[in-house]
């Protein structure tokens, strides 16, 4: 077995299986232990064989100015909850569940 069949084996997963980068990598991974413990057979070639990078996702963040507009447009019921919510980073339902206490 050599570089050309592994790529064989590896580049349809990526190209008509679609899988996840991180898939891909694992059955890279899986080869020279299925060759190592099975037949006995040694792939230190397989180490040059290029590993498959996962795509750099953005995030997507709205400006000051555009959260200030989104902050604005909401009603006066929600608007408290809204402004502690961007404030503090809590989680909706952190928030909904918050309890007034006075004492």
């Amino acid at each position: 077995m050599g570089t050309g069949e592994v790529e064989v084996f590896l580049t349809p997963l990526a190209v008509e299986g679609q899988v996840a980068a991180a898939t891909r990598n694992q059955a890279l991974s899986a080869l020279p232990f299925l060759c190592r413990e099975v037949p006995g057979i040694d792939l230190p070639w397989l180490d040059g064989v290029v590993r498959a990078r996962p795509p750099e996702h953005l995030p997507v963040v709205l400006t000051g100015k555009e959260v200030q507009r989104v902050l604005d447009r909401i009603q006066e019921v929600y608007a408290l909850l809204a402004h502690l919510l961007y404030g503090s980073g809590m989680r909706l339902m952190e928030g909904v569940r918050l309890r007034a206490c006075f004492r």
